[in-house]
């Protein structure tokens, strides 16, 4: 301790004599870091996962994080807990298929009190697609840059059509935005990019999507099975689905919104109040139930999601490990990254950079981009939600 002090100490007086100010401040910064470290204090770790079996549970809406951990930066975003994933009786490629199928049987019984005659019965005609597997090793997102991934979403079709049914549904969307604070052309968008506005819902059923990647894609496994397992706790709660007719991706996800079974269970909500969670078809539960899931994973009313930024001629490459907005605008300012003159601002960001048409693109990154990443992990589709939003609303008019 005292041999750090004194480093510490004399580092201060080098750095005093020899080094230009912001270089200073970031070195003194370094070494302030150090010292918990060297004391063995750990930064907050992420908060674990538990199983949380709760049908629907009640959102409830997170402040701003502004308290900051031991290395300076600012609190995780608050998360619901992970959905649950299969045990490895259901998932290890070693084990037999036959009685890795009788395992997640069981599983699902005893997870979700679901009878072992109907999951048997609905397996039996569950068919392994190749198709499907190989959509999984090529998404979009792995194969191309900005300037090629954005114009997929961000073209007149997309934009029109958002702004159509944007008009449409105006009063709807505007209702259920007033209720929770995620703005009306957010759920547009995602149901613009998801679905291209319910014209394109997916055309490979769920049983077989889920049952192909939970037996046959060993990387994923445990998140399909797991997956496959909610499907038939959703049927449970929603009667209405018949689940060897349900239609969607090559990932199992359904309706205009593409929420997949645990999304669907967990966070679907009853728009209208007739009873049932409709995201298939019926448009108040897909608005409600698309707003809710933002709620839930942290959104913040009237806060901005990314800003353009600058980055300085001296400063060096900067690549987080995630998009969690843990870091301090100064912190990013010392890095060298500062918010464009007239873009938003907000306490806690994170670094986006992309290849755009001009060449590398920087971003400030805030809580609710990160929140965006909840619905898909890609930053380039969360990037694309924000903007064909941003186009929706300019061209739908001003809010009521």
């Amino acid at each position: 301790m005292q041999l750090l002090f004194m480093l510490c100490k004399s580092s201060r007086t080098v750095l005093r004599a020899n080094l230009a100010p912001m270089i200073r401040a970031r070195l003194l910064r370094l070494a302030i870091c150090l010292l918990p470290a060297t004391l063995c204090a750990c930064a907050t770790p992420a908060p674990s996962s538990a199983n949380d079996e709760a049908a629907t549970p009640t959102p409830v809406a997170e402040p701003v994080a502004v308290s900051t951990s031991g290395d300076g930066l600012l609190a995780k975003v608050p998360q619901p807990p992970e959905r649950p994933v299969a045990p490895a009786s259901v998932t290890d490629p070693a084990i037999p298929r036959a009685q890795r199928i009788d395992a997640f049987v069981e599983y699902t019984a005893t997870t979700y009190g679901v009878d072992r005659a109907h999951v048997r019965e609905v397996l039996a005609q569950a068919q392994v697609r190749q198709s499907i597997i190989d959509a999984m090793n090529r998404p979009a997102e792995a194969v191309r840059r900005w300037h090629e991934y954005r114009p997929i979403f961000l073209n007149d079709a997309r934009i029109n059509g958002g702004v159509a049914f944007y008009r449409q549904h105006r009063d709807a969307l505007e209702r259920v935005s007033a209720e929770t604070g995620v703005p009306a052309e957010i759920i547009v968008a995602i149901i613009g990019v998801e679905t291209s506005y319910g014209r394109v819902t997916g055309n490979f059923r769920v049983v077989d999507a889920l049952y192909t990647l939970a037996f046959g894609y060993p990387k994923r496994a445990p998140f399909f099975a797991g997956e496959l397992a909610q499907l038939f706790a959703l049927k449970k709660q929603e009667p209405q689905l018949d689940l060897l007719a349900l239609k969607g991706s090559y990932a199992g996800a359904m309706g205009l919104g593409q929420f997949m079974p645990s999304s669907y269970r967990l966070w679907a909500k009853d728009g209208d109040g007739d009873g049932r969670r409709d995201l298939l078809t019926h448009l108040p539960d897909v608005f409600a139930s698309i707003a809710n899931y933002f709620v839930v994973h942290g959104w913040e009313r009237g806060a901005p999601v990314v800003a353009r930024a600058t980055r300085a001629a001296d400063a060096e490459d900067f690549v987080p490990g995630n998009w969690d907005p843990v870091y301090p605008l100064a912190d990013l300012a010392a890095r060298g990254y500062r918010p464009q003159p007239g873009e938003p601002v907000a306490e806690g960001a994170t670094l986006l950079t992309l290849q755009g048409d001009a060449g590398s693109e920087y971003w400030l990154a805030y809580r609710n981009f990160y929140v965006i990443t909840r619905y898909n992990r890609s930053p380039m589709y969360s990037l694309s939600v924000h903007q064909l939003a941003q186009a929706i609303r300019a061209g739908a008019g001003p809010r009521p």
